[in-house]
């Protein structure tokens, strides 16, 4: 079931992610997967924010695994855009996805080996010829948790 949604501003970019951040528990696992500039971190924000974060969520481009451990549950936020040639392996990226929070994977691809069979993949797609800030969210749920979890989100947007 794919379902989509347009934004046409950060701030509903950002609503989104708060919104599904109430139906998260610890183990989930969200992809984001689309063009760079496309809104990935961004919405990552709202997911902070909407789990009590206070510090600012920064793209970890660099770090690779930002960990957020102040809010109702830990965020562990990953951007693994930089082991297109490989690597992920190294991450012992199976500990943050059995462990106690949320993980939140950009360019999932890179590390597509590494993937459990249950998650929620986000396609961010920039729509410039709509304005500079228009996104379409194309929300792709694998297994029963994450089929309901869409659901249940697309019902308060």
């Amino acid at each position: 079931m794919k379902k989509t949604v347009t934004v046409n501003s950060a701030e509903q970019t950002i609503e989104v992610g708060e919104k599904l951040a109430q139906f998260l528990q610890p183990r989930d696992l969200i992809l984001l997967d689309g063009d760079l500039g496309a809104g990935k971190t961004t919405f990552t924000k709202g997911l902070g924010k909407g789990l009590g974060i206070e510090r600012p969520i920064k793209s970890p481009t660099f770090t690779i695994i930002r960990e957020y451990q102040s809010g109702r549950i830990p965020l562990y936020h990953m951007d693994v855009y930089r082991l297109e040639q490989g690597g992920g392996d190294d991450l012992g990226l199976d500990e943050y996805f059995n462990g106690d929070g949320v993980n939140v994977v950009e360019w999932s691809k890179f590390v597509s080996d590494e993937i459990p069979a249950d998650y929620l993949r986000i396609i961010f797609k920039r729509d410039d010829a709509k304005g500079d800030n228009v996104r379409t969210m194309i929300f792709e749920p694998k297994g029963n948790r994450f089929e309901e979890l869409t659901t249940k989100l697309l019902g308060e947007i």
